[in-house]
């Protein structure tokens, strides 16, 4: 069985009569017209490879569907609510994705709807999944600066310079590192504030980590080296029922942009 992901990006104007649909769906579309509302929807199908045409579902057809029987959805919602001055919470987006899937679940032949995942912007994403349609997943992404050194004192001078190679440079180096945080909670919760989960991690997480030498300054380090495995699960001890009744659901930490490392706890 096969996953196939596909972006659908598009654009509300939400004082427009009428929207400008364009021709450029990496962008947009519909294309917006100057300051609009920017969306990604990512969609993500599971099933077969069909024998005769070597897709899981065609990805024309995702486009499509969200096209036809989404995007109306986002953009009545918006251009109502925004008109009468009113917010759009987090968990209003989150019914918007309940609906989106249940006029989605029925497009794609033998494949199934794995997973919705909206970007709120570049760092944060809301999402709903078949394995736990009760639950709603949101993520957001922080940065913090920290030098290390990665060395095992039962090697040789020798031994950790092959294992470790540039990490073992003895007066150590540093990252721009990112970290996600992931949560899930139930759809049913209206709680929820992104401040709040932002003042938690920066206070429990961050402040711990942002410009310091791992190695030296977390105390954790001392005995452990701080890679990003390490890093990962050291995130999740300092962060795991911190959240109320959301509960702390993955935590992936970037050494670089090509390099990274999820724990699910």
């Amino acid at each position: 069985m096969h996953k196939l992901a596909r972006q659908v990006r598009f654009s509300i104007n939400p004082f427009l009569s009428q929207e400008c649909t364009g021709f450029n769906s990496f962008a947009s579309k519909p294309a917006g017209e100057g300051l609009s509302i920017f969306l990604e929807l990512s969609v993500e199908i599971l099933g077969d490879i069909g024998p005769e045409t070597g897709f899981v579902v065609n990805v024309v057809d995702i486009d499509r569907g969200v096209r036809e029987f989404v995007v109306p959805l986002f953009t009545e919602r918006i251009k109502q609510d925004f008109c009468r001055t009113r917010h759009i919470g987090l968990f209003a987006i989150a019914e918007l994705l309940r609906l989106a899937w249940a006029q989605l679940s029925d497009k794609f032949g033998p494949a199934r709807l794995s997973k919705l995942s909206l970007k709120l912007n570049p760092f944060r994403r809301i999402a709903i999944s078949s394995g736990d349609p009760e639950m709603v997943y949101f993520c957001e992404k922080f940065e913090f600066a920290a030098m290390h050194k990665l060395w095992n004192h039962d090697f040789s001078e020798q031994e950790n310079f092959e294992v470790f190679g540039k990490c073992a440079n003895p007066t150590g180096h540093g990252h721009n590192y990112v970290v996600e945080i992931a949560i899930k909670m139930p759809a049913t919760r209206n709680d929820f504030r992104i401040g709040d989960f932002e003042r938690t991690v920066n206070h429990d997480l961050i402040k711990l980590l942002d410009h310091r030498n791992l190695n030296v300054d977390v105390e954790q380090f001392g005995k452990t080296n701080p890679t990003i495995e390490n890093i990962a699960a050291f995130a999740w001890n300092k962060l795991v029922g911190k959240f109320g009744e959301a509960n702390l659901h993955r935590v992936t930490v970037w050494e670089t942009d090509k390099t990274y490392c999820t724990y699910y706890g």
